[in-house]
């Protein structure tokens, strides 16, 4: 074993073993599932039809945060961003970077509304790319005729790319709109698919791509209002609830809080305008953390979540939180919000890591 993986242990008291197979116990469903050794607890999990709570899949989003009741496991890929040493040392496991050492017994959260969701490869033409700033594209994708793709709002797609690499967005789109997959592509300076969209792309582009993916979508079974909080790009998941909640007739209360540093980044203002315009129910606050004098922002300033917590941060508890965006802000965020009182069930979020998701 070597010291990254004795550092990152759990309740080390076993030789490590090798080829073979590992039985998981969830303890508060008594589901079971077999884990390979070198495979992540996630990846058997979800192998199995077993699903797990998970977003990013590379240990910095947190959303698979569990613990380890029984049993030992490490980390041989990276450290386990989203935690602490004083929370490994507590039992606190990330499911999507753990792989077992023994037999274990684990408290997770399962979702089930997405178990029967099929997961498909699937080639897309691209029917359009917009430039909605300098460094964000929208992309439009049309599946082959007589294909669909089912999935959840707030889910999303991995791209393919060559070299066996793969690139994570968001669905923008609604599921009931057939027309076109949307995709959010910020531009990142080396980034392999970015550089492609923004610079290489030719019209009517064939790509590939691996979905629905990710437990992020709007829980229907609660009557709790909504707070939704983006950043950036995180915003093209919330888009999807947004417009999915207008169709289906959600009537919960539902206000939006999407940060950025000035108010070209937001990107889509006047349509999340439009949403608290046209609808009774639903509120939007834009938050820009650096306005510019252009920009003759009448605005909140500072940061997103502050800004929420600064109108519901007394009654946090009585609502159902979703929050998009990159790590930082959702690291932030869930501790703040956790302080304020917010029920870690109630709490619901996808990391935007512009770094791969998968390598």
């Amino acid at each position: 074993m070597t010291q990254f993986n004795a550092k990152y242990q759990h309740r080390c008291l076993h030789p490590f073993k090798t080829m073979t197979d590992f039985t998981v116990t969830i303890s508060t469903s008594g589901n079971q599932f077999s884990v390979r050794a070198d495979e992540t607890i996630l990846a058997a999990a979800l192998r199995q039809g077993i699903m797990l709570s998970y977003s990013c899949r590379n240990g910095s989003c947190g959303s698979c945060h569990g613990k380890v009741l029984t049993g030992q496991v490490h980390y041989p890929y990276q450290p386990p961003l989203a935690l602490d040493q004083q929370q490994l040392e507590a039992g606190e496991a990330l499911f999507c970077q753990a792989v077992p050492l023994t037999d274990l017994s684990i408290a997770a959260r399962e979702i089930d509304a997405v178990r029967d969701i099929p997961l498909r490869m699937l080639p897309a033409r691209v029917q359009s790319r917009e430039l909605l700033t300098d460094n964000i594209a929208k992309l439009k994708l049309i599946l082959p005729k007589g294909q669909r793709l089912q999935y959840l709002a707030g889910q999303y797609i991995d791209i393919l790319i060559p070299g066996g690499k793969r690139r994570a967005f968001s669905l923008a789109s609604p599921p009931h709109d057939e027309e076109a997959l949307e995709l959010h592509v910020r531009h990142v300076a080396g980034g392999d698919f970015s550089e492609y969209v923004f610079n290489a792309m030719p019209e009517r582009a064939i790509v590939r791509f691996e979905g629905p993916l990710g437990t992020f979508f709007l829980r229907e079974d609660s009557s709790r209002p909504i707070l939704m909080m983006a950043g950036g790009t995180g915003y093209a998941p919330l888009k999807a609830m947004l417009e999915h909640a207008v169709h289906s007739g959600l009537s919960r209360s539902l206000h939006l809080f999407w940060g950025a540093r000035n108010l070209a980044e937001l990107y889509a203002f006047k349509q999340a305008s439009e949403f608290a315009r046209q609808h009774a129910h639903i509120k939007f606050d834009g938050v820009l953390s650096e306005p510019q004098p252009n920009d003759a922002w009448q605005g909140a300033t500072g940061w997103v979540h502050e800004a929420l917590l600064q109108q519901y941060g007394d009654d946090l508890a009585s609502y159902d939180v979703y929050m998009s965006g990159p790590p930082a802000m959702i690291d932030v965020a869930r501790h703040a919000f956790a302080d304020a009182g917010l029920p870690e069930q109630q709490l619901f979020y996808d990391s935007f890591d512009f770094a791969p998701r998968s390598p």
